[in-house]
């Protein structure tokens, strides 16, 4: 099973959301799962949710997939530049 860990990496501008740079939620199959009393942007996440599919199955790609090379993602809030991690987890 593989679960998808999204970090926020960078806050170059103003995010309306007490988010902070080190904040992180979980994508698990079809469940999201963010800490108690953290937040993620609902906007970002609407962004970022077509990759999650891909991510998941990234080891299974061709090496020249462009799925192979995404390490980060970017809000797409041109005043909030929130910068995001996004790493495969592997469970056994």
């Amino acid at each position: 099973m593989a679960k998808i860990k999204v970090t926020v990496e960078r806050i170059d501008g103003l995010c309306d959301l007490p988010m902070q740079v080190g904040d992180y939620f979980f994508v698990e199959d079809s469940r999201l799962y963010v800490p108690e009393g953290k937040y993620i942007c609902i906007w970002a996440l609407q962004s970022m949710m077509p990759i999650f599919p891909i991510l998941a199955v990234r080891d299974k790609l061709d090496d020249s997939h462009w799925a192979k090379t995404v390490k980060t993602f970017s809000c797409p809030d041109p005043k909030g530049l929130v910068q995001y991690r996004l790493e495969l987890i592997e469970e056994a």
